[in-house]
């Protein structure tokens, strides 16, 4: 498309940070340790988990770019950044995060399929830009549409990264037409993460974020906007994603038998303690991350230090300083809370967390009750291993 180009192969990747862990080059996918995940409430750029599914595209001409607005509408046109820039831009702080997270530990239980993934691929971002809902009305499609007058109840996004899963086609997702026209589910078409201009690995000129769901949907290098009368056909809609029971496997699958995934479940983990670790004996910190989708908040976050006989319950925040309560006006709803408990480890033992959101839902307990053949949604209980040592370490 004019002013945005996907190359063809990996020989202009952006640079990255020497730090991240990599799960798989080309494409890049990578994730920061643990230990930096959640060393602030909003994740640096550089440390925001790079999931990507081909070659990084390139902005030749900004001036030039355009995104194409098309499908059940009555006039189609284009859309430059000098008219997304115009809107009203907003602010939202959401959680982004891969449906893999976890995927390691889940394939540790059962073989999956897919990128393996510690507990990192997620972050929190500020990111700003116009609301859907703004764009979409631009067009003729007022708020709170959940069916236009020519039958469209989907908006699809595909962007211009192609993909081997697409037979070299583009990557695509869709969302329904009743959440990207409703204001307050906060679908951006952003071009700001932190306060910068959005950097190649996180789809630099423009991209949607989609708080709430699965990373997937939050399409990167937007090339058009379609408004559908079907979900979108995409083999990351139809042939991935999906949550199937531990019974089905890749011999007998249907993916035609599960709506593609969108919500994600309560999710927490430990980011303070790595999954086997020494230490001493004495006071120890036991800190990390929860969140839940579609907007829900935590309502307590639980920790073991005897591998789940008994409880305690953490402390919750978000911005520093600031108490956390759960869907309260001053909390940010899409994004992830962050939590501490200081607990005394003599010997050594298995220590777990698992979090609660404000509908009740409360993460499984045992990965093999979810596992599925794709190793997405793993949000059993996170479990860590401590040995105690009582020399110097």
């Amino acid at each position: 498309m004019p002013g945005l180009t996907a190359p063809s192969d990996y020989s202009q990747e952006p640079p990255r940070h020497p730090a991240l862990k990599i799960n798989a080059k080309e494409p890049f996918n990578a994730e920061p340790p643990r230990s930096a995940l959640t060393a602030s409430y909003v994740t640096p750029v550089d440390f925001f988990y790079k999931r990507n599914h081909g070659p990084i595209p390139i902005v030749d001409d900004l001036e030039r770019y355009y995104v194409d607005i098309c499908g059940l509408i009555e006039n189609p046109k284009k859309l430059y950044m000098r008219d997304i820039w115009m809107l009203p831009k907003y602010s939202v702080t959401a959680t982004l995060q891969c449906a893999g997270n976890r995927r390691t530990a889940m394939s540790n239980t059962r073989k999956v399929r897919g990128v393996g993934w510690d507990v990192s691929a997620l972050g929190n971002a500020v990111w700003a830009g116009a609301k859907l809902a703004d764009v979409l009305e631009l067009f003729g499609i007022p708020k709170f549409t959940s069916t236009t007058q020519t039958g469209g109840k989907h908006v699809e996004f595909v962007s211009i990264d192609k993909c081997k899963e697409e037979n070299g086609g583009p990557y695509k997702a869709s969302i329904p037409l009743r959440q990207a026209t409703n204001p307050e589910a906060d679908v951006l078409l952003a071009y700001e993460m932190n306060g910068e201009p959005l950097n190649r690995d996180h789809g630099y000129p423009l991209r949607v974020v989609v708080p709430g769901v699965i990373g997937a949907r939050s399409v990167k290098w937007l090339d058009s906007i379609n408004i559908i009368a079907e979900e979108c056909q995409g083999f990351f809609m139809q042939r991935d994603y999906k949550m199937f029971p531990p019974s089905v496997d890749w011999d007998n699958i249907n993916w035609a038998t599960r709506k593609p995934q969108m919500d994600f479940p309560v999710q927490s983990a430990i980011c303070s303690l790595e999954d086997v670790q020494a230490i001493r004996p004495g006071k120890v910190k036991v800190s990390g991350y929860a969140v839940s989708g579609g907007g829900r908040g935590i309502e307590r976050l639980d920790v073991s230090i005897d591998g789940g006989k008994t409880w305690i319950e953490a402390t919750r925040f978000q911005k520093p300083g600031v108490p956390y309560v759960a869907d309260d006006i001053d909390s940010d709803k899409w994004a992830w809370v962050l939590f501490e408990a200081i607990v005394d480890i003599t010997n050594g033992t298995e220590i777990v967390a698992k979090a609660v959101d404000t509908a009740a839902n409360v993460q499984p307990e045992k990965v093999e009750d979810i596992w599925n053949l794709r190793g997405i949604l793993n949000t059993s209980w996170h479990r860590v291993q401590v040995r105690v040592g009582h020399s110097n370490m």
